[in-house]
C-alpha cells in the first residue's frame, strides 16, 4: 500500500495524547506500507532519523488562526472558524502536487480539523480517504458548553458545535472509512450515520518505554497532560482548589506534581500553593512516575481517552479517575483503577492506596497487565493495517 497521512501537527518530539497517538499510528503505518507523511510544523521540520519509517516526510509551515479573513469566512462560511483556521494555500498546493505525483492507495486524514483539503484530492482518491477520530469534536464543544460558566462562550460552544456536526455527519456519509478511539465512540456515529464505515482503533501506550523502571521514594501524586487543553487545565485548578487542601493536610510529605506543557498563567500561579509543583514540559516523564505513589485524572467535561491513564498504568502507578476520565476505557473500577466521581471520595481514595499495601499492588499488578495484552501500541497498530488492507481489498471486489 502507499498511503498519504495528512496531519494537523507534528508529531515528533511526541509530547502530548494527540501527538503521542499521530506517531504511533504513523509509526504502524510506515512499518507495513510505503508512507508519505504530510503535516504542519512547528518551529522546525522533523528530522529523517525520527520518522525512519517514513519513505517521505513533507513539512508545511502551521497556518496562522483567527485571522480578519478567517474570521469573516467563519461568519458565513458552512465549515466553522475552528476549522477554517487549518486553512493554508500552501497545504493546498503542497497537497495537489504530491496527489499528482503519486498514485496513493489511500489518505489518511487526522482529524476533522483537516477537512478543508478534501476538494483538494482527485476524484478517485476522495473516494480513499479514512478520517481518524481523535475526539468527537461538536460533543467536546456541547460538554464544554454544558459547564463553562460564561455565557458567551456557552453560547459560541453551542453554535460551533451544531456546526461542526453537521461536518462530521456529512464526511462520515462520504468517505472511504473511519478510526475512532472506542466502541462507545462507533457507536454514537453510527447512531448518527448508520451505514458508516468504523473502525476501533484505542488509544494506547509503549509499555517497553516502561520496562526496568529504577524504584524510588514514592510522594508524588502525579498529573500528566497538556495544558494548554482547557479541560486538563480545568481539572487541575479544580483539584488543587477544592480536593488537595485536604489531602496535603492528611499527607503533608506528598507533593501534586503537575507534568505538561504550556500551562496558562492560572495554572502557572499554583506552584506557589502549598505542596503543589508545576514543571512545564520535561525532557522525561518516567523518573516522575518512578517518584509517584498514585496518579490523578480528575476530569469533568471533555471527551476521547485518556493516554495518560494507558501511560501510568503502564508505569506501575495506580490511578485514580473519575467515571469521565476513564471513559471508553475496558477498565473495572477497583480493579485496574479507582473512580471519584465527588469532592468526598477523593481524600478516602488516596488513603487506601497511601501504604502501597495489597490494594496499592492489586491495581498495580492488573494495570499493566491490561495494558500489555489490550492497549500496546504494537497490538493497536497491526489491527489497524489489517482494517485497512481489509477495507481496499473488500472495496477492489465490490
Amino acid at each position: 500500500m502507499r498511503i498519504l497521512y495528512l496531519s494537523p501537527r507534528q508529531c515528533w518530539p511526541a509530547v502530548s495524547g494527540a501527538k503521542l497517538r499521530d506517531y504511533h499510528l504513523a509509526r504502524s503505518l510506515g512499518e507495513n506500507t510505503e508512507l508519505t507523511y504530510l503535516y504542519f510544523m512547528g518551529n522546525s521540520p522533523i528530522a529523517f532519523e525520527n520518522l525512519p519509517f517514513c519513505q517521505r516526510l513533507v513539512a508545511v509551515n502551521k497556518p496562522k488562526p483567527y485571522t480578519p479573513g478567517k474570521i469573516f469566512r467563519g461568519l458565513f462560511n458552512r465549515l466553522p472558524l475552528t476549522l477554517i483556521n487549518y486553512s493554508s494555500p500552501e497545504m493546498t498546493s503542497v497537497l495537489t502536487e504530491l496527489t499528482r505525483a503519486t498514485a496513493f492507495d489511500l489518505v489518511h486524514v487526522d482529524s476533522v480539523h483537516m477537512v478543508t483539503y478534501l476538494p483538494v484530492l482527485p476524484e478517485a482518491l476522495r473516494r480513499r480517504v479514512v478520517f481518524s477520530w481523535h475526539n468527537i469534536e461538536s460533543e467536546l464543544l456541547l460538554r464544554y458548553a454544558a459547564t463553562t460558566s460564561s455565557r458567551p462562550r456557552k453560547l459560541y460552544a453551542s453554535l460551533t458545535a451544531r456546526r461542526v456536526k453537521s461536518v462530521e455527519c456529512e464526511i462520515l456519509r462520504s468517505c472511504f472509512g473511519h478510526l475512532v478511539c472506542s466502541e462507545r465512540e462507533r457507536q454514537v456515529l453510527l447512531g448518527w450515520v448508520p451505514d458508516a464505515r468504523i473502525a476501533v482503533v484505542e488509544n494506547g501506550v509503549d509499555t517497553k518505554a516502561f520496562d526496568g523502571m529504577a524504584k524510588a521514594t514514592r510522594n508524588r501524586v502525579l498529573f500528566v497532560g497538556s495544558m494548554a487543553y482547557h479541560a486538563n487545565s480545568d481539572a487541575i485548578l479544580w483539584f488543587t482548589g477544592r480536593i488537595w487542601p485536604a489531602i496535603h493536610e492528611r499527607f503533608p510529605h506528598w507533593t501534586l506534581t503537575l507534568v505538561g506543557s504550556d500551562p496558562p498563567p492560572q495554572v502557572r500561579a499554583l506552584s506557589e500553593r502549598p505542596g503543589v509543583e508545576v514543571t512545564g514540559t520535561v525532557p522525561d516523564v518516567k523518573p516522575y512516575y518512578t517518584e509517584a505513589v498514585l496518579a490523578i485524572v480528575p476530569l469533568l467535561p471533555g471527551g476521547g481517552t485518556r493516554l495518560k491513564i494507558l501511560e501510568a498504568l503502564a508505569a506501575s502507578v495506580p490511578v485514580i479517575s473519575t467515571t469521565l476520565g476513564v471513559e471508553g476505557l475496558t477498565v473495572t473500577p477497583g480493579q485496574e483503577v479507582l473512580i471519584a466521581d465527588s469532592e468526598a471520595d477523593w481524600l478516602p481514595a488516596c488513603s487506601s492506596l497511601a501504604d502501597q499495601g495489597e490494594l496499592w499492588q492489586k491495581l498495580v499488578t492488573a494495570g499493566r497487565r491490561l495494558v500489555e495484552t489490550r492497549y500496546d501500541w504494537d497490538v493497536l497498530g497491526k489491527s489497524m493495517v489489517a482494517t485497512y488492507r481489509q477495507w481496499l481489498s473488500d472495496d477492489a471486489h465490490s
